[in-house]
């Protein structure tokens, strides 16, 4: 699919598998309005794999995901917890930070499976440091900076699998 400067939320809740949406953010509440649009279409099971440099908006996309879920507590990167649980919102949400992981056998050891096959919605912030333990079944968000002059601009890929 082309590009998209402007949000179409129902684009995200029909995705099929293999299907690719592209937005471009021109600042952080267009941001928040494609992730309120991906939690609107959450699901039980769903996991979201965020990716992207540091300062990308890896962890400001998952507060306006849970957000919109209706999570009320304040959503920090669990960067040294690795795992944090939010049970407030219409699904219960697991936010990730794998970015520390040094050995894939250390999620074994948190109980990775049981978060991403539970009841509840999984947020996993730099997945592809885990990539072959991920489900096949699952969103890809590739947030990126898209302009060098903009530093608000925000090019934000959505793969499902």
């Amino acid at each position: 699919m082309s590009e998209k400067t402007y949000l179409d939320a129902a684009l995200i809740g029909s995705m099929q598998a293999g299907d690719k949406l592209t937005y471009i953010s021109h600042g952080p509440a267009e941001t928040a309005q494609i992730a309120k649009a991906a939690a609107q279409f959450a699901k039980s099971g769903d996991v979201f794999c965020l990716d992207g440099d540091l300062g990308a908006g890896k962890t400001f996309f998952s507060q306006a995901f849970g957000a919109a879920l209706g999570i009320t507590e304040p959503i920090v990167s669990p960067t040294f917890t690795i795992v944090s649980e939010y049970e407030e919102g219409r699904l219960p949400m697991y936010h990730f930070d794998v970015y520390r992981i040094e050995e894939i056998e250390e999620m074994d050891e948190i109980g990775f499976d049981e978060y991403v096959y539970g009841t509840g919605v999984t947020l996993i912030e730099w997945a592809l440091r885990i990539e072959e333990i991920l489900p096949q079944h699952r969103y890809a968000i590739a947030i990126t900076r898209s302009d060098p002059q903009n530093e608000s601009e925000r090019r934000i890929e959505i793969c499902k699998y």
